[in-house]
């Protein structure tokens, strides 16, 4: 078991193919179809596919065009978010009837800590559990839970018994557990550093600690010293239920690049009152405008004006956007346009309140049932 680590019982719920199965519940026709939530055009991308999908190879963010060649029968669906967070929303209310420490990390997956818990219950794996089977009985939905003694390896086990299943890793198990992990399931190691790490003969959690925080800062950068501790089941970072939002945005790529900036006004118009509307239904507000632009070689701009006060209505926002469309030439057509607000007044900084369970010894943890 890792050394000098806080008492913690984390649980990392994740639900199922989320958008896909909110689609196949609210339209029983496509259960058990193959389903991609997103667009099927030249530029569009699948957000989410469902199970039947997957086993095709249609993954989120593959092209839509990828995705129909890999499944012909493939139905694309498109996305209503207002009715996902909606669903979203049930759901972490059932959370809050065990434990106030909810992280939301999106609309589909949250972290929990049930270390101290509003049900007395000792046994995280029994709670994950029981929320399971309420998020099944009263919204219609499966989730999937890891369960264990940090938000990293919770995260990773999640994913372990997915679909409709859940994964506890015990204390005296961690390291072990971390040690005959393919490096490719380390939350936080992408695509690319798999590759190179590959290329340097680590394939398992075991190969990663058979090297020194030197080498690994040598060879990975700042990200060394994080893939040094977690590997050995040292994380720290508590479950924060007040994460404070720092911007809020929308985009839309465009199936014909745009090259006047008429046709683009028309565009901005449309997505200004969406990120209005998200900024009044939220009830918050924000004072930096940036205007995101990708252009038809992908090359990536981004345009930002602050304003002396808070905005969230729509026509200011545009206004604003306009402004910044016009301040210079665009350099080529335009395949996407975004607009994001920043400088929220959500930005107060609140003082953490220390779980007083981390002051406890470790030698206690052994004693807990998870």
């Amino acid at each position: 078991m890792p050394n000098n680590l806080p008492i913690r019982k984390i649980i990392h719920v994740d639900m199922d193919a989320f958008y896909a199965s909110v689609e196949q519940m609210d339209r029983p026709e496509l259960k058990g179809k193959p389903v991609a939530v997103g667009g099927s055009g030249k530029r569009g991308v699948v957000s989410a596919a469902s199970y039947e999908a997957r086993k095709f190879g249609v993954r989120s963010a593959m092209s839509g065009v990828m995705a129909r060649r890999n499944c012909p029968e493939l139905i694309f669906v498109k996305p209503n978010f207002e009715r996902y967070q909606d669903i979203s929303n049930q759901i972490r209310k059932i959370f809050h009837d065990y434990t106030d420490l909810v992280e939301p990390l999106s609309l589909d997956e949250a972290y929990l800590d049930v270390t101290e818990n509003k049900l007395g219950n000792p046994s995280a794996s029994l709670i994950a559990q029981d929320i399971r089977a309420r998020i099944f009985k009263e919204v219609g939905l499966t989730a999937s839970a890891g369960i264990s003694i940090n938000k990293f390896i919770a995260k990773v086990a999640s994913d372990y018994n997915k679909p409709n299943g859940q994964k506890t890793v015990n204390p005296e198990d961690v390291l072990e557990f971390l040690e005959a992990l393919d490096i490719r399931k380390f939350y936080g190691v992408g695509k690319v550093t798999a590759e190179k790490m590959y290329q340097k003969g680590i394939f398992t959690g075991k190969d990663l600690k058979s090297k020194s925080i030197e080498y690994l800062d040598q060879h990975f950068g700042k990200s060394g010293r994080y893939y040094y501790h977690i590997v050995r089941g040292q994380q720290h970072s508590e479950v924060k239920p007040n994460r404070i939002r720092k911007s809020l945005a929308a985009e839309r790529t465009f199936n014909e690049n745009l090259s006047s900036e008429i046709f683009m006004l028309e565009k901005l118009e449309h997505i200004a009152e969406e990120v209005s509307k998200r900024l009044n239904k939220s009830k918050i507000a924000g004072k930096t405008v940036t205007l995101k632009i990708k252009y038809s070689d992908f090359s990536l701009q981004t345009r930002s004006k602050t304003l002396p006060y808070y905005i969230h209505d729509k026509d200011i926002l545009l206004e604003t956007t306009k402004d910044l469309l016009y301040q210079e030439k665009l350099s080529d057509s335009v395949r996407l346009l975004g607009i994001s607000l920043s400088n929220l007044n959500t930005e107060t900084p609140k003082k953490t309140v220390q779980n007083k369970t981390e002051q406890q010894s470790v030698s206690v943890q052994l004693k807990f049932e998870f």
